[in-house]
C-alpha cells in the first residue's frame, strides 16, 4: 500500500542498486580482527603465506578440529600445519590508548589509529599504507621502508632474506595470486627434496661401512708363503713352553707348600723346656683320664 496523499517516491527508493561497501569498516575488519575466528587480534599473532592475519590459538584449534564444517574454514584451507604460518614480531604504537580512555562509551574512536607501527619509518598499520613481513624471521615493516632502504638484510633483526621471503599483508587480488603461485612452487620444491632424500638414506643403510671393513692398506708383510708359515710355527713353539711354565707354577702354588715352610713339632725343636711347656703338645699339658674332670649337667628333666 502507499503512494496516496500526494507522496512521490524517488528513484533510489524503487530501484535497488549494488550496496556500497564502507571502506573504513573493511579495513578495520582486515587489520584488527582474526580472519578465522573473527575475534580481536591478540598476541601471539601469526600470518599465512597469503598475507592474512590470524590469532595463533584459532589456527591451532582449526588444525586440531577439522571435522567441524565451518564457513570461515575456507579462509584457512591452505594451512595444513603450524609450519605454514609465521609468528609476527610487531612494534607497538605508543600513541594508541585502546579502550582505556573510552570507559563511559562517550568518546569518538579514531579508526585511523592503529595498535602497531612500522619500526623503521613510523607509519601506522591501519590499512592506509602497505605493510609486509619476512617469512624467515617474522619482522613486520612498511613497504615504504623496504623501498627507501634497499638491503638484503632485515632492517630490525639483521637476518638475511630473499625476494620470495617478502609477503604483503592484506594485499590486493593481484598480490594474493602472486603469493599463491609462490606458495605452490615452494611446497612442490619441498616434496621433491623429501623424495630425493629418502633413496639416499636407504642406500646409506643398505651399503656396509667401507671405513670399518677396510680402514686402510693391510699391514701384513709381503713375502713367500713358506716363510710366513715358518714364522707362525716358530711363534707357536715359543708360546707353548711359556704356557706350560705358567701352568706348572700355578699348580705348584696351589698343591705344594713353598720351600722353607715345612711343619716341625715343638717337641723335636731345641728350645728350652719352659718354652715347650707353653704349648699343648708338651707332656706336662697332657693329663690322664683319672685327672680329667667329669662334668655333669643339671636339668630338671633328669629327676
Amino acid at each position: 500500500m502507499g503512494c496516496d496523499g500526494g507522496t512521490i517516491p524517488k528513484r533510489h527508493e524503487l530501484v535497488k542498486g549494488p550496496k556500497k561497501v564502507d571502506k573504513d569498516a573493511e579495513l578495520v575488519a582486515q587489520w584488527n580482527y582474526c580472519t578465522l575466528s573473527q575475534e580481536i587480534l591478540r598476541r601471539p599473532i601469526v600470518a599465512c603465506e597469503l598475507g592474512r592475519l590470524y590469532n595463533k590459538d584459532a589456527v591451532i584449534e582449526f588444525l586440531l578440529d577439522k571435522s567441524a564444517e565451518k564457513a570461515l574454514g575456507k579462509a584457512a584451507s591452505h594451512i595444513k600445519s603450524i609450519k605454514n604460518v609465521t609468528e609476527l614480531k610487531l612494534s607497538d604504537n605508543p600513541a594508541w590508548e585502546g579502550d582505556k580512555g573510552n570507559t563511559k562509551g562517550d568518546k569518538h574512536d579514531d579508526l585511523q589509529r592503529a595498535r602497531f607501527i612500522c619500526p623503521v619509518v613510523g607509519l601506522e598499520m591501519n590499512g592506509r599504507h602497505r605493510f609486509c613481513f619476512l617469512r624467515c624471521c617474522g619482522c613486520v615493516f612498511s613497504e615504504r621502508a623496504l623501498k627507501e632502504i634497499k638491503a638484503e638484510v632485515c632492517h630490525t633483526c639483521g637476518a638475511a632474506f630473499q625476494e620470495d621471503d617478502v609477503i604483503m599483508l592484506n594485499g590486493t587480488k593481484e598480490d594474493v595470486d602472486v603469493l599463491k603461485t609462490r606458495m605452490e612452487e615452494r611446497r612442490l620444491r619441498a616434496k621433491l627434496e623429501k623424495k630425493t632424500k629418502k633413496p639416499k638414506a636407504a642406500e646409506s643403510v643398505s651399503k656396509p661401512d667401507v671405513s670399518e671393513e677396510a680402514p686402510g692398506p693391510s699391514k701384513v708383510k709381503t713375502g713367500k708363503p713358506e716363510e710366513a708359515s715358518l714364522d707362525s710355527r716358530e711363534k707357536k713353539t715359543n708360546l707353548a713352553p711359556k704356557s706350560t711354565a705358567m701352568n706348572e707354577s700355578s699348580s705348584g702354588k696351589a698343591g705344594k707348600p713353598p720351600c722353607g715352610a715345612t711343619k716341625r713339632s715343638i717337641a723335636d725343636s731345641e728350645e728350652s723346656e719352659a718354652y715347650k711347656s707353653l704349648f699343648t703338645t708338651h707332656s706336662s699339658a697332657k693329663r690322664s683320664k683319672e685327672e680329667s674332670a667329669h662334668w655333669v649337667t643339671h636339668t630338671s628333666y633328669c629327676f
